[in-house]
């Protein structure tokens, strides 16, 4: 049987269309995946050394499932190709790890060394706060993640140092944040990279492409090299990463782009949805293919989702389709507030639960989506209380805890001596008695004599370092086990060499030292990370590479992302996420939370294209369910300290009802963490005098306001109209409401400021 056989019509034409560019725009649940991977399958079937092929991903994890069905595919299936372990030598991997790969055999052409370090956000925020401090900034406004954000977005515009400072709305908008001082921390911020012989994340992408412009030679290499090149997630690329596929691609231009601008939810980190957008503009020759058949949702979800995409202005017109059954009509709960609203999302997913004994969903089929983090804490609090498992998706990852951070600094070191950011790191740990004060001396004599900071400390008379004989000799000594480390590492392949210096370093025996229930898991987790090395050793040595250096294993983990390793973790949990993090993924039972104006859209989404953007973001949000979709919205919030009452989200109304279910309002669940009334914890307050009500009130003034409508005051928040009456004794009008969390009041009606909630959500 001909594998191409198990595709369907549209996916068939789009994997055997090589010749020339092709936008594939793939719709949710349309099988992606699949086309690629069957795409390469089909180019190696057609005789296509795997060489020749590059395929660029945003997660490891993406490329990794794309070479395991590749690899299961060919192995399955009767086909001409001679070399059943090509997948191996294919040029598959994130943007990030392939121009690592490219960069490093040229990287003395940009001024670096082969053994460059890649800085992750966490290095490269500590090397901003250290400017900033050098330069007497204030820290309250320069915030490391801020001043790198800007930075960050500068780099994927193509925007370096020398043109920031004299980009005038860049400019403007600094001295908007009162961050006058933001250009000069970024040019600091790149010479403390190059001295470091280091690069950024960002800086990866934008040396691949500087490299190219200096080097005709290896730009031709490269675009001889690769003849055929595919882009995964293409509506995500920013402007370097266009220019980079851009300019491998040329002159044959065989570039297959997959994406759906419909799920375009990451211009934060500089994305730009015109890059689709605008693809045949670029290739007027490149042939369009719409996969718009949904293998993943029930035809509710899917109409639903399609009703609200549909009302974006910018966007390549498809109209996705299911033909699974039916399913249940997504549901639409209103809720007093964001407790409540938690309670009824943990209630549901116990009722799920034990239907038919548990048997039809685990913990594992269930995920939360929300706006913003902070959203996740009154879920986690009633989650816990019904002893329902859950895990935090992009929590603090294997990679970044602190004991593993400390043992990959001094392979970082070891391999780069340069690397300023991993000596700190490690200097202090085990002890050797080189404090803070010291390593100040260490690293502002290091500035003045333009030179890193292992260097002042293997030769400290040679700059005039002023500390003292004992405090030299440690520095020295220091130096010296860096050195020896450095020598072995061109030598032992990465298990050998970490657990040498693991060894030798002290850090194994300070941490089995350690006996608190914390110091054997910190011990543990490097002993993990061993094992990680062990595996990723014999894995290469599987892919027929005899000796794997250090430095390859630094690359890998450099590069990891949150989808890389927070799903790893087996145990039946209950997954709570962002809707940004939740892209890529599916669950049976999905529920979206908090869609309610100024939370979903965000508040800050003012410009039309940035409402489109949270439209997109919800589509994101629907469509990552299989079977049933809930959604949410709190009548009153708590945020900032304080309660906000809200109107529901705008979007809401762009789903057509039919596709809907709305649920009656859920009542207040009582509320702990809001002081309501003070008075003496021994003394129970003294019962009130009930309100004599007028057996006959006079007539009203005629009202807006009727019996049983739904009203929301400023103050008070939701509640229903009991009555409106004339007071005999003021002749005032007033109106009595029974509060959904504050009781019953009585209102003067001129002076109460009433809104009106729409039946429909009411």
């Amino acid at each position: 049987m001909d594998f191409l056989d198990q595709l369907n019509a549209s996916q068939r034409e789009a994997v055997t269309y090589t010749e020339g560019a092709s936008l594939i725009v793939a719709g949710a649940g349309s099988g992606k995946t699949r086309v690629l991977t069957y795409r390469i399958a089909y180019l190696l079937q057609q005789g296509v050394p795997a060489s020749r092929i590059m395929a660029l991903t945003f997660t490891n994890k993406a490329a990794r499932e794309m070479k395991e069905r590749i690899e299961k595919l060919i192995s399955n299936v009767q086909s001409p190709i001679s070399n059943r372990d090509a997948y191996r030598y294919l040029a598959m991997g994130t943007f990030h790890s392939t121009c690592t790969r490219l960069i490093r055999p040229y990287a003395d052409l940009l001024g670096y060394t082969r053994d460059f370090s890649i800085y992750d956000t966490t290095d490269s925020k500590s090397v901003i706060k250290a400017i900033c401090k050098e330069q007497g900034l204030d820290e309250k406004i320069y915030k490391p993640a801020t001043v790198l954000s800007r930075i960050s977005m500068a780099k994927n515009s193509g925007i370096d140092y020398r043109e920031y400072g004299l980009n005038q709305q860049l400019l403007r908008e600094d001295r908007e944040m009162r961050m006058y001082d933001l250009s000069t921390v970024y040019s600091l911020y790149e010479a403390r990279l190059k001295a470091a012989n280091a690069m950024d994340f960002d800086d990866l992408l934008i040396n691949m492409l500087r490299l190219m412009e200096i080097s005709p030679e290896v730009k031709q290499k490269y675009q001889q090299q690769f003849q055929y090149i595919l882009v995964d997630e293409y509506q995500d690329t920013n402007y370097i990463q266009f220019k980079l596929v851009e300019r491998l691609a040329a002159p044959q231009n065989n570039i297959c782009v997959v994406g759906d601008d419909a799920q375009s939810i990451y211009s934060f980190r500089g994305a730009d949805i015109q890059n689709i957008l605008n693809f045949r503009q670029v290739y007027p020759q490149a042939k369009l293919f719409k996969l718009e058949q949904n293998y993943r949702s029930t035809q509710n979800i899917v109409n639903a989702a399609n009703a609200l995409i549909h009302k974006n202005q910018h966007q390549i017109e498809k109209t996705v389709y299911s033909e699974k059954e039916e399913g249940q009509p997504l549901s639409l709960q209103p809720y007093m507030d964001d407790r409540t609203e938690a309670l009824g999302v943990a209630t549901k997913i116990m009722a799920e639960r034990r239907k038919a004994k548990g048997e039809r969903y685990g913990y594992n089929d269930f995920a939360v989506l929300y706006r913003t983090n902070a959203q996740s804490r009154v879920i986690e609090g009633e989650l816990r209380k019904l002893n329902i498992p859950y895990r935090i998706y992009g929590g603090t990852s294997f990679y970044q805890r602190k004991e593993i951070k400390d043992a990959l600094g001094y392979l970082r070191l070891a391999v780069n001596a340069r690397d300023n950011e991993a000596l700190l790191r490690i200097v202090g740990f085990p002890g050797r008695g080189i404090g803070d004060t010291t390593m100040r001396k260490v690293a502002e004599n290091a500035i003045e004599h333009h030179r890193c900071y292992l260097d002042v400390m293997r030769s400290p008379d040679e700059t005039g370092l002023e500390v003292g004989a004992a405090v030299r000799k440690k520095l020295q000594t220091f130096a010296q086990m860096i050195d020896g480390f450095h020598d072995l590492s061109e030598t032992m392949d990465a298990y050998a060499f970490t657990e040498h210096v693991l060894k030798m370093s002290g850090v194994m025996t300070a941490l089995s030292m350690d006996r608190t229930q914390e110091g054997i898991d910190r011990a543990q987790n490097v002993q993990e990370l061993l094992n990680a090395i062990r595996e990723f050793v014999e894995q290469r040595a599987n892919e027929g590479i005899d000796y794997t250096p250090i430095t390859d294993f630094l690359s890998e983990v450099s590069l990891q992302t949150d989808q890389d390793e927070n799903l790893a973790d087996t145990t039946e949990r209950v997954t709570l996420m962002t809707v940004h993090a939740a892209k890529g993924l599916e669950f049976p039972v999905v529920f979206i939370v908090g869609l309610e104006e100024n939370l979903f859209p965000s508040q800050f989404a003012i410009k039309p294209q940035e409402i489109e953007e949270e439209r997109r973001l919800l589509y994101v949000a629907i469509t990552r369910a299989m079977e049933q979709c809930h959604l949410s919205f709190a009548r009153q919030r708590f945020r900032n300290g304080t309660f906000s009452f809200n109107s529901y989200s705008r979007f809401l109304n762009d789903i057509d009802k039919r596709f809907f279910e709305l649920q009656r309002p859920a009542p207040a669940a009582p509320r702990h963490d809001v002081i309501t009334s003070f008075r003496h914890p021994e003394k129970p307050a003294t019962p009130k005098s009930p309100i004599p009500v007028t057996r006959n009130p006079s007539p009203v003034t005629p009202s807006p306001f009727k019996p049983d409508e739904r009203v929301s005051h400023r103050v008070f928040g939701v509640g229903t109209v009991v009555r409106v009456y004339r007071d005999e004794v003021t002749e005032n009008d007033k109106i009595e409401i029974r509060f959904d969390t504050q009781g019953t009041k009585t209102l003067l009606l001129t002076h109460a400021k009433l809104e009106k909630i729409s039946p429909d959500f009411a």
